[in-house]
């Protein structure tokens, strides 16, 4: 229902009002869709049973655009007094203190979210009661530029790391970062710490530099990069953030940071845009990563296979 500036939409046992549900947030401009706040809604309401299983327990960043795409950004990691009591906080270290960092638990969450212009959510690797130890591993794949030729280059780093963590016997699956690239994600068992996640995906990247020098760094200066491709390992680190699979991205047309399935990585029309709020929905319906994540594993025989390749 919609009454003046005030939209109210049903979510489960809860109502979360949508103020100035008109705002345009995404401008139509060069061709883009123009998209509204009520799209924004719409969209994480119809997209939330999917995205869900990836949010619930785990603290959250939030990307805001009160004044939507061409306005100011700010991030926030400590949730705010006025926030509904109904919404899961957790209060956690950091150095000097503690943040109480906001948990999306349920879909009138995710709405709620989306009407503060919550647009891109940024995850933590590790969930609420084990926030030392990550059971999700991400690499970047950052490219150099963003012609099509640099997203070539990031679909065949993604093909190398790929056939890299089958020999390591470590499921992985293909998400597009509605940006510039793509991030490929193990699931871990959640018994490593971070420190040790981390050392791991560097001992992988490291492994694949080695064998391309010429098309992979691991230089974490852009000066130091040239024009090759850039293996990111930093987001396995404490309170450090991921963008959240199906969430929205803060560019011209909406992009959808959206898994998608190995067989696709051929497809010539791929692109770290490829999908958005348009049909990013579709997309999530033919579960692309089909129950991998459950399948978390230890990274100890890994590490050992690793060490025999010579890495």
């Amino acid at each position: 229902m919609s009454d003046g500036d005030v939209r109210t939409v049903r979510a489960g046992r809860r109502t979360v009002e949508v103020h100035r549900p008109d705002k345009v947030l995404f401008p139509g401009e060069g061709g883009a869709k123009e998209y509204t706040k009520s799209d924004l809604v719409d969209y994480y309401r119809s997209v939330a049973p999917f995205m869900l299983p990836h949010l619930r327990g785990r603290p959250l960043m939030l990307e805001r655009h009160p004044d939507g795409v061409g306005g100011p950004r700010f991030m926030q990691k400590n949730t705010p007094d006025n926030y509904p009591e109904w919404i899961t906080r957790v209060e956690l270290a950091k150095e000097g203190g503690t943040v109480r960092h906001t948990v999306c638990d349920d879909t009138a969450t995710l709405l709620y979210l989306a009407d503060q212009a919550a647009l891109t959510l940024h995850r933590w690797l590790s969930r609420v009661g084990r926030v030392e130890r990550p059971d999700r591993m991400v690499f970047d794949l950052d490219p150099a530029g963003d012609t099509a030729d640099d997203f070539e280059a990031v679909r065949e780093a993604a093909r190398l790391l790929g056939e890299l963590l089958d020999a390591l016997k470590l499921p992985s699956v293909l998400m597009t970062t509605g940006s510039r690239g793509l991030h490929v994600i193990v699931p871990v068992d959640g018994h490593h710490d971070f420190d040790e996640v981390r050392s791991f995906a560097r001992n992988v990247a490291d492994t694949l530099v080695a064998g391309h020098p010429d098309r992979l760094t691991t230089a974490a200066r852009k000066k130091e990069r040239g024009d090759r491709l850039y293996l990111d390992i930093q987001r396995n680190a404490y309170a450090q953030t991921a963008v959240a699979p199906f969430t929205v991205r803060a560019k011209p047309g909406a992009p959808v940071a959206t898994p998608f399935a190995w067989a696709q990585l051929d497809d010539p029309g791929l692109d770290a845009q490829r999908w958005t709020v348009a049909d990013a929905v579709d997309q999530a319906r033919t579960d692309p990563w089909a129950g991998v994540m459950a399948r978390g594993r230890a990274l100890g025989p890994a590490r050992r296979r690793l060490k025999a390749l010579g890495g």
